[in-house]
């Protein structure tokens, strides 16, 4: 690769998770020198993780594709851009032209928001397709939060945020920012800011199922039954309206609904959830007083509360339970961002966003123009109008990430075509036509358009590539935009104007665009905000702490707070008798265990296993049991299991450690490289397994669709014996 200069030092924002922290990397010789963290970038102030410093091991990989490669009888061969753009729109258009335009369905990764290219020139092409089969990774991870804001505040993206610059009491339900950085929340050096909570006088609690890396910097941490913490918050909600504890504050004057959830959590008092959460009735109480009587308090919940079985109803009552103790649109609180280019615009008139057509099979609803994910399989191998026959995938490895991986990869060996825009051949991309390699990470040009709307502090930053491009590489806007020109309907002008589009857009690029964007934001008065100003400070500029925005950010049709959405009553009033009835029972055997996920700090998914100063050390793809439910299966530290569920079954190692919840086993996700036709190499000498074989399909959270990956029932035995399946 070439780079502008042999010896130059770049400051760009680093976009492998949420966090954005800035980087400072040097060359030498056109080599990287080293990479640390920005001391001077205002948000982030250096603090960096080990997943940055393996950026460099993703650019150099040996394994990363840079051109494309097809599938052929003789194996995979190396092609033109030409030949793959060509084959690629030849083949999706007659499919389409036999079967319909449902028939070919689209795919997005998590990394696609981490991509400005991949998120402004993406759509042209998805555009052209024409197709309702979309699906993304939302509805493994955040879709409930999602449908929360879009229901309480009229906009899918107007989530809440916690101040926690500034808090003095906070709450953090199913996450581990310490190792995660943050997620829905870009706060950058997280565990800093966590650690000043307590520094001034304030106090952290942290509930889980597990003792995590966050808990154990916590000032408390309560065991929780997975699936459990929608009737906790209910006890907790009840305690404040039975304490008289409830004010609105700020909000008082365009929230409705609070009578509403007076008399729905009426019925729940701690001594009633204790003994199906886990959480000690006192305990609960004494939480929520302190909380009620903290200066400022914030509860924040994630991961492990939106991938349950009610993971939307456990969302909504952690944002009311922010509110009814008038902690909304406050500081110290939860607060809306103001970002320098504003992505939260108005919802189209007519468009509810939610339930405006259902999946064909199992009537699943669809969310944003997506279906929930864990109904892509069998789209593809039910017959019938309608089906699956062709698949894109976009920066995504579904049969890792999402449920029944096993079942997933069996459905996409029937495809009749598929193509991968992707830097590996993966567990996924493996299914393959064709896959096209965009740019890497370094070879791009990049401004955070989706976290800068969840930052916890607004700022923002523009980074330019610390590489130029190979002559035979291709951007992720050159491949979109060449995909999307092919794939345009019609002939003679309207072909002629399609290609002139693309060509202008291709010459103006993102940075064009991101200007016009700018200087139509809120600080371009103010602060002449636009790309030129963003490179004359690489470091970023910091535009200051959030502020109350309310009512005038509400996107709600009556500019008011909806507290009780009709659809999430109904769901309530059914799951909490559920809950209380059979949630009590220990579980069944010979599901007698309850599976959690995990993360590791050094890994970020699976997106890090090729790089050998990730994976390198101990084994970190371990099963996770407490002392208790070992000794009573006979199992001891280092021994090879078997963890069963109803779909599938795997094998790893255990560690016996008391950090779990007695009746909970964690194992982390991203693994199990160990399968034909991959091509990562050092991924495959520490393949691991991939918990996702265990995760259910069929098993979502109530409402919304979002595939429940945690509470998982699973039985676990010595694997001595027990024959794989």
């Amino acid at each position: 690769m070439r780079n502008r200069s042999p010896n130059q030092t770049h400051y760009i924002a680093c976009n492998l998770c949420e966090a954005i922290c800035g980087l400072e990397i040097v060359l030498e010789k056109g080599q990287i020198k080293s990479i640390r963290g920005d001391q001077n970038d205002p948000i982030s102030k250096g603090h960096i993780c080990p997943k940055a410093v393996a950026l460099q091991d993703i650019h150099n990989d040996p394994d990363r594709l840079r051109q494309p490669i097809k599938k052929t009888a003789g194996g995979w061969q190396q092609i033109s851009w030409t030949q793959a753009f060509d084959e690629v729109t030849t083949e999706l258009k007659n499919i389409q032209q036999r079967n319909g335009k449902n028939s070919v369905a689209i795919y997005l990764g998590n990394p696609t928001v981490h991509n400005v290219d991949a998120m402004l020139f993406g759509p042209v092409f998805y555009r052209t397709l024409g197709t309702s089969s979309r699906y993304s990774a939302t509805s493994v991870d955040q879709l409930p939060e999602l449908l929360v804001s879009l229901s309480m505040f009229g906009h899918n993206l107007l989530v809440p945020l916690p101040d926690l610059d500034r808090t003095d009491f906070h709450i953090i339900f199913g996450a581990n920012p310490v190792v995660s950085n943050g997620s829905l929340m870009t706060a950058p050096g997280v565990t800093k800011r966590l650690q000043a909570i307590r520094g001034r006088g304030g106090k952290l609690v942290v509930v889980d199922p597990r003792r995590t890396e966050t808990a154990a910097i916590a000032d408390q941490h309560l065991f929780i039954k997975p699936g459990s913490d929608v009737l906790m918050l209910l006890a907790m909600l009840q305690v404040v309206f039975a304490e008289k504890l409830q004010t609105l504050g700020a909000v008082a004057s365009f929230s409705r609904g609070l009578e509403d959830i007076e008399a729905l959590v009426r019925d729940y008092p701690p001594e009633k959830v204790a003994a199906v959460t886990g959480v000690d009735a006192q305990a609960l109480k004494n939480l929520v007083r302190a909380f009620c009587h903290a200066p400022s308090a914030s509860c924040y919940g994630r991961f492990g509360v939106s991938t349950q079985r009610y993971g939307t109803l456990s969302q909504w009552l952690i944002t009311v339970f922010n509110i009814v103790t008038g902690n909304l649109d406050r500081a110290g609180g939860t607060l809306f961002s103001k970002p320098a280019l504003d992505i939260v615009t108005p919802i189209r008139a007519g468009k509810k966003g939610f339930a405006d057509a259902f999946s064909r099979v199992r009537k699943l609803p669809n969310f944003n123009g997506e279906f929930p994910v864990a109904t892509l399989a069998e789209e593809i191998t039910t017959a019938g109008e309608g089906q699956i026959r062709a698949l894109v995938t976009g920066a995504g490895n579904p049969v890792l990430s999402t449920p029944n991986g096993k079942q997933l990869d069996a459905a996409l060996g029937q495809l009749d075509y598929m193509v991968s825009i992707d830097i590996y051949l993966n567990e996924t991309t493996r299914h393959a036509n064709i896959i096209l390699p965009p740019l890497s990470t370094l070879e791009r040009s990049h401004y955070d358009l989706a976290f800068q709307v969840l930052a916890i502090r607004n700022g923002a930053k523009f980074s330019r590539p610390v590489f130029r491009a190979g002559k035979d590489q291709r951007s992720d806007a050159q491949i979109f935009l060449e995909l999307g020109w092919r794939m345009q309907a019609g002939n003679g002008f309207k072909r002629a104007a399609g290609w002139l589009k693309k060509e202008i857009l291709l010459r103006l690029g993102s940075e064009w665009i991101l200007n016009k964007k700018l200087k139509q934001g809120p600080y371009y008065p103010s602060h002449g905000l636009d790309i030129k100003k963003l490179k004359q400070n690489p470091h970023g500029i910091d535009l200051g702490p959030l502020q109350p925005c309310l009512p005038e950010r509400l996107f709600s049709a009556d500019k008011m707070i909806n507290l009780a959405p009709t659809a999430f009553v109904e769901d309530l009033q059914q799951a909490g008798k559920f809950l209380l009835e059979d949630g009590s029972a220990p579980t069944l055997k010979p599901f007698d265990l309850l599976l959690i996920g995990r993360r590791d700090p050094r890994t970020n998914n699976s997106w890090f296993h090729n790089s050998y100063r990730m994976v390198k050390g101990k084994k970190r793809c371990l099963a996770f049991v407490h002392p208790q439910d070992a000794q009573a299966r006979g199992i001891t530290e280092g021994d090879e299991v078997a963890v069963r569920s109803r779909v599938g079954m795997i094998k790893l190692p255990v560690s016996v450690t008391t950090e779990m919840m007695p009746g909970v086993i964690s194992i982390p996700h991203g693994w199990g490289h160990a399968m034909d036709g991959v091509n990562l190499r050092i991924a495959q000498e520490h393949a691991g397994v991939n918990t996702n074989i265990l995760t259910d399909e069929q098993l979502l959270d109530s409402l919304s669709g979002n595939a429940a990956l945690n509470g998982v029932p699973v039985s676990l035995h010595k694997a001595a014996g027990v024959e794989q399946t």
